[in-house]
């Protein structure tokens, strides 16, 4: 199962240079570089090899492709030609023009796009086949290498490629953004702001443009001026209208790129503009402001070579932007740093992020409407302590993202439907349980549920503690998941995980022979039935005498013990090591077994003989087990069933083997301090 348990510490940033090298062999670019110079051969990545896996994973080439290098396909081929601009991105038989926009707007920033795509890369003397990028995921920069050999068709590229035919730097690109997400298939539609964060490492912030505030010119302005990454969409209704054309020549469903904004001196008054681009290089607005619309010959030659405005079919075009917040419906900024999320004063954010799992039947609980598991999804304590310059609120943006899906795309995976909720804390340290939620509404949100790999908000709350929880919407959903906490001013961030402790409740003494209770002697009578004079029984006649004594048991409706769980009974009591139980150590396993029990019963909710294995924790807790999320998922993994129950033979053996492995740990624990105590001595 590829989701369990990430460690809940909460990780400081990484610095961007700090790329890890991903390569299967543990090499890095120019220990593998240096090597195919060495030997004199060109780079063939077995990572990534040249065949239709790394091309489809549900379907086959709908012609055949021919994987060529540049050197095949033009003569004089050149990584870059006259500086990466926003025209070196041209679609191709592909439906990720939501990467393209977002490459586009990679342009417009020449340090973030070299951190990206290193520009000491070429097809000079030391050319070898291979080049490398470097994308964010999840916390860290990933080194990812390639090898040059791309899927053509007729001698032409057949995915992205560059106006000028000879240049190759945003094919490759694309090449090794595919491989990071498994294949080319997997870039098949998705949002703007996914590919802008694996640029950056920023934060995204999404804006309806019909209720956008009313200085959102001087957003976008201002976000433009900080080298934010912007892109903008019109929504569709329906599948048919996907890619649909309307009248004024834009294009439904489909991602642009935002690579200006300014005003012009439009007969005797300012006009504001809004510059857009189509990643597919062609098709462009035909309303007022664009390429060859009357309006500009209204517009001085000089502001016309400011704005760069030419009459091309290039899919760039201006228009004004009134215009803009009538045709189009969303806009998404990805802030290259925390400092470009807010005015003009310069100030630095506080960054914390945590690493964590939804897991099926124990720590995927599901929105709020699913109360009987929601309180078990993972639980974040924010302590907000100091307000926000010149206000007496704290400012943060909480940015809960899900890991991986796009790469298993091919297993089925599809983006799930995320949010949270964000509680005011009780002041008590410990998982939160289901009454406090039932009875505590939620202070803020996230304004929408949505299936985006990334779900962001903004919010502003007095000083105090709180309590995030990162949910799916359904209950049972299985994913990573990395949140990201942004705040103004500085803020401490843990955890609600569990302690791992053990106080299990004195089991109450067998009374002595004499005094022996009814329930004692008619176990007695049967023990001697079944063991003879020694009164030892083993597994097996263990086993009939407890399914024997439940099923007269009126209020407990369970299956049959197993024989595995007798065994495992008769290992935690055996005293004298024979491997069979005596009566008196039955006797004190008996109480123990009748307090398990209640507990069984009371977490039965509808008395069926099995248990949710979201109650799990609940119940080891009552019997003086506090688990961890790690250690809880594993036990859930190996006790429930696929309607996540957990019946009472499992719940048995699953104390017993706790109560087991705790006897060892403090009889390790006793070893160790007796060594110490050793040493100090001597």
């Amino acid at each position: 199962m590829p989701y369990l348990y990430q460690e809940a510490k909460p990780r400081p940033p990484v610095l961007p240079r700090a790329a890890r090298a991903t390569h299967s062999s543990g090499k890095a670019y120019e220990e593998l570089k240096q090597e195919c110079l060495r030997r004199g051969v060109l780079f063939e990545d077995p990572d990534f090899p040249a065949c239709n896996s790394s091309l489809f994973f549900s379907e086959k080439p709908p012609v055949p492709f021919i994987w060529k290098r540049p050197m095949e396909i033009v003569k004089d081929p050149k990584f870059i030609l006259g500086g990466a601009t926003r025209t070196d991105i041209c679609q191709g038989d592909l439906g990720d023009c939501w990467l393209l926009a977002a490459i586009a707007s990679l342009t417009l920033n020449e340090k973030t796009l070299a951190r990206v795509v290193p520009l000491d890369q070429n097809f000079g003397p030391d050319y070898a086949g291979i080049f490398h990028f470097q994308f964010w995921q999840h916390n860290e920069w990933l080194d990812v290498v390639i090898d040059d050999r791309l899927p053509t068709f007729n001698g032409r590229l057949v995915f992205l490629h560059s106006a000028e035919h000879n240049e190759f730097w945003s094919a490759l690109l694309e090449k090794a953004y595919a491989k990071l997400n498994g294949s080319y298939e997997a870039l098949k539609g998705g949002s703007t702001i996914e590919a802008m964060e694996d640029f950056t490492g920023g934060i995204a912030e999404m804006y309806e443009v019909k209720k956008a505030p009313d200085n959102f010119y001087e957003i976008l302005e201002k976000a433009l001026k900080r080298c934010s990454m912007v892109g903008c969409s019109i929504d569709t209704r329906s599948a048919v209208e996907s890619e649909a054309k309307t009248p004024f020549g834009l294009i439904k469903g489909h991602a642009y790129t935002v690579t200006g904004i300014d005003e012009v001196s439009y007969r005797g008054r300012q006009v504001q503009l809004i510059r857009i681009r189509n990643p597919w290089g062609e098709v462009e607005w035909n309303g007022p402001w664009s390429d060859n619309s009357p309006e500009w010959r209204s517009v001085s030659p000089s502001e016309q070579r400011r704005l760069a405005q030419a009459a091309l079919d290039d899919g760039e075009f201006w228009m004004k932007f009134e215009d803009f917040k009538v045709h189009f419906d969303k806009v998404e900024i990805c802030n290259l740093t925390p400092d470009a999320l807010e005015d003009s004063t310069a100030h630095k954010w506080e960054v914390t992020i945590h690493q964590g799992s939804w897991v099926r039947g124990s720590t995927a609980g599901g929105c709020r409407n699913f109360l009987e598991t929601f309180w078990t999804n993972p639980q974040i304590k924010l302590h907000l302590t100091e307000k926000d310059d010149g206000d007496d609120d704290c400012t943060f943006i909480a940015a809960l993202m899900q890991k991986d899906r796009r790469k298993l795309k091919k297993l089925g995976a599809e983006m799930l439907t995320i949010g949270y909720s964000i509680y005011e804390s009780p002041g008590r340290d410990g998982h939160l349980g289901k009454d406090f939620f039932r009875y505590h509404p939620s202070k803020a949100r996230s304004k929408t549920y949505i299936n985006l790999r990334e779900v962001s908000n903004r919010f502003k709350l007095p000083p105090g503690d709180y309590i995030l929880v990162p949910t799916t919407f359904e209950p049972h959903q299985e994913a990573d998941f990395c949140l990201r906490i942004f705040s103004e001013k500085k803020a401490i961030t843990e955890d609600l995980d569990e302690n791992v402790a053990v106080d299990p409740p004195e089991p109450a003494n067998p009374t002595p022979n004499p005094q022996e209770t009814e329930e004692e002697n008619l176990f007695r009578a049967l023990y001697e039935q079944i063991s003879g004079k020694d009164m030892e029984i083993d597994a097996e006649e263990l086993e009939y005498v407890l399914n024997a004594v439940l099923k007269k048991t009126k209020n407990i409706k369970f299956k049959n013990l197993s024989l595995i769980s007798c065994r495992n009974i008769i290992s935690l009591m055996d005293t004298s090591g024979n491997g069979k139980l005596e009566f008196n150590e039955f006797k004190v396993f008996w109480e123990k077994m009748k307090t398990w029990i209640n507990i069984f019963l009371q977490f039965d909710f509808d008395k069926s003989g099995s248990m949710s294995s979201y109650e799990l924790r609940s119940a080891l807790k009552a019997a003086g087990y506090q688990l961890n999320n790690y250690l809880l998922q594993l036990i859930v993994l190996r006790y429930s069933d696929e309607q996540f129950q957990i019946e009472f033979d499992d719940f048995l053996n699953c104390l017993v083997r706790l109560e087991n492995a705790s006897r060892v740990f403090q009889a390790l624990s006793v070893k160790n301090k007796e060594f110490i105590n050793l040493n100090i001595g001597e």
